[in-house]
């Protein structure tokens, strides 16, 4: 299905953001910096965000989002991610195309809704989950056979941002993106570890999901760590392809050639792909059935995780960092 290339008349595509927070900002400056785009407005519910809209972003800002409706051709949403669906809804009933970031909506039954509206409205949806950009620079998704083994590890100390989902839902699903992107096929089973610091939620997660194929995956999170750490693992029949993202190393001890890791701006080409996909009417790279995908798996582990202490989620990560 061809995707329209704006909701009506001619000149740059109109976009918006709704939730100014830390990522909202850098969506806004992203879309200045893009040709043929004007960044028309920002939705914020916080006042000191709005009263200062005009100096940083160079544009109005409205406390109500729904006063946006109609007038957008592109709209970013990065609002807490309880409120995703209700929100792309109503932008996608409206006539926009959508980037929300991750996760796409906090139930299956949410994201089935919006994948089949994005379709019937023949508008783009896509998900922020911007760090394929740096692994497919890397060629490792270029892989023929999946890994036998994955491990990842995200941790980092309390900032606040996310709390109203777990850890899962904040940090991990980033990683099981990847892996999913890794690993084809269907889960298999799961076995997962939680602690809880801050709040009513996990903030610490270990879990280990076995796929169709045999394949396994661990992976830790956590949102309360000391200090911050970020890798992967993969170990293919051959060899073993290991990441440090904070130090930007790689080793690879395979047969396979990789380009080195380059960073880059993830979410600056993130947006600069959601625009071209609406602009040439072609599927955006992040598919939003993919984005269900890691949200199913999110929520699997989610549903499976056991209450630990600290020290058990501590151990957990030492076990596969």
């Amino acid at each position: 299905m061809l995707v329209h290339r704006r909701v009506g008349g001619h000149g740059p595509l109109k976009a918006a953001v709704i939730g100014a927070g830390a990522f909202g900002r850098h969506h806004a400056s992203k879309y200045r910096g893009l040709e043929g785009v004007e960044l028309t407005a920002i939705a914020d519910a916080n006042p000191e965000v709005r009263n200062g809209s005009l100096a940083t972003h160079g544009v109005a800002a409205v406390a109500d989002w729904r006063e946006l409706l109609g007038r957008v051709d592109l709209v970013s949403i990065c609002t807490p991610a309880v409120t995703h669906s209700a929100i792309v809804r109503a932008f996608l009933n409206s006539g926009a195309n959508v980037l929300v970031e991750k996760p796409i909506a906090t139930s299956l039954d949410e994201a089935d809704a919006l994948i089949a509206l994005a379709d019937k409205v023949g508008r783009v949806l896509t998900v922020g989950h911007q760090e394929r950009f740096v692994f497919a620079r890397t060629g490792l998704l270029n892989f023929p056979d999946a890994p036998k083994e994955v491990s990842c590890w995200r941790m980092g100390p309390w900032t606040g941002r996310g709390a109203d989902v777990s850890a899962v839902l904040d940090l991990m699903i980033h990683d099981l993106d990847l892996v999913h992107k890794l690993i084809p096929g269907g889960v298999a089973g799961v076995d997962a570890r939680s602690h809880i610091e801050m709040g009513g939620l996990a903030d610490e997660v270990f879990a280990t999901v076995t796929f169709a194929n045999g394949s396994v995956a661990r992976l830790a999170t956590s949102r309360v760590a000391e200090n911050r750490r970020r890798g992967m693992r993969a170990v293919y029949a051959d060899g073993v392809v290991e990441i440090d993202f904070l130090t930007r190393k790689m080793r690879n001890t395979t047969r396979r050639r990789l380009n080195a890791l380059e960073m880059g701006d993830p979410l600056g080409e993130s947006v600069a792909a959601f625009v071209k996909a609406v602009r040439d009417g072609l599927p955006a790279l992040v598919q939003p059935q993919e984005a269900r995908r890691a949200l199913e798996t999110a929520l699997l582990i989610d549903e499976a995780c056991l209450p630990t202490g600290t020290a058990a989620t501590t151990a957990a990560y030492a076990a596969i960092a």
